[in-house]
């Protein structure tokens, strides 16, 4: 079964290289957003998934933006992956803290990584 995901970060060029990444990898880009709002909308509208979010968007914390879309986007049981270009040791005990069900560096963003950790949240 091919994975739907949405992916927010306020990267253009990143969320690009991921989307064909990921689409090269089995996992369908149903969606893309920057901004908190845009990822509630998304998440709402296209119900993925996996969603994967930044934690640094830009000024914005992707720890709220996770906060929010288990709030407003009523996501259930939707499983959220926080990625980052910084180290899961900068961020350990937030990550552990969050509703996401882990974390993936973007060097090592795959189709492959996000079926192991979703299998592992599962």
């Amino acid at each position: 079964m091919e994975l739907r995901c949405v992916i927010v970060d306020d990267s253009p060029r990143f969320l690009n290289a991921a989307r064909g990444l990921l689409e090269r990898e089995g996992i369908s880009v149903v969606g893309v957003a920057s901004t908190g709002a845009e990822a509630v909308d998304r998440v709402t509208e296209l119900r993925p998934d996996v969603t994967l979010v930044d934690i640094d968007l830009g000024g914005l914390s992707g720890f709220d933006v996770v906060r929010r879309l288990y709030r407003e986007a009523d996501m259930g049981p939707t499983p959220v992956i926080l990625i980052s270009a910084h180290s899961e040791e900068d961020y350990a005990d937030l990550i552990a803290a969050s509703r996401a069900v882990g974390f993936l560096p973007k060097t090592t963003l795959s189709g492959q990584a996000i079926r192991d950790l979703l299998g592992a949240a599962g």
